[in-house]
């Protein structure tokens, strides 16, 4: 079955609808658009690129598994990257692993600025260093949150799915989180 109309590319609802009648080719085309974002995701969580390929693939699996469980209409991206997330929840607390969260801002996270001088690109990796190191001495939950919204560029409705959360409950995480990490970044000179 093509997944184009008039040569154009089927929306994420379209895909969503053929998907959850079965179409293995609509569901395909879902994964190949959120593959990146449901990786970084589960990163995010555990800090482990083998960790998070794996919840990826396991969240994509349990999707496909709960689409009848799917409210139609619904957004599909927070409700994959949800179900990700709780993958990656998963492993890490059977691993019993406390390990601090590394961020990599992985190529191509921020596209479109022109190439900076090597003075500016030396500066601004001192201050992306200086960013992830404080963001990594944050709480798990204030990470979460800052790393879903800012780094993922996920709304705030977004990340409220994605975390189980209610919109509430995010905007005040990131108001304290960023007003940490704020504090943290001011008294190291970052």
């Amino acid at each position: 079955m093509d997944n184009t109309v008039e040569g154009r590319p089927l929306d994420e609802q379209q895909l969503v609808a053929r998907a959850r009648r079965g179409d293995l080719r609509a569901y395909e085309e879902l994964v190949q658009r959120y593959t990146r974002l449901a990786f970084r995701t589960p990163y995010l969580i555990t800090g482990s690129a083998a960790d998070a390929e794996e919840a990826a693939q396991d969240g994509f699996v349990k999707a496909y598994r709960a689409f009848d469980r799917f409210r139609e209409g619904a957004p599909f991206r927070p409700w994959l990257l949800q179900i990700v997330a709780n993958e990656a929840r998963n492993r890490r607390r059977s691993a019993g692993r406390q390990a601090g969260l590394e961020l990599r801002l992985a190529e191509g996270l921020r596209v479109g600025d022109a190439a900076p001088s090597p003075v500016a690109a030396a500066e601004a990796a001192e201050e992306r260093e200086s960013l992830l190191r404080s963001l990594n001495t944050l709480s798990i939950e204030d990470r979460q949150v800052v790393a879903m919204r800012y780094f993922l560029d996920l709304s705030v409705a977004e990340t409220a799915a994605a975390l189980d959360l209610p919109e509430g409950t995010i905007k005040s995480r990131l108001s304290r989180a960023l007003g940490r990490l704020r504090g943290r970044l001011e008294r190291t000179g970052g």
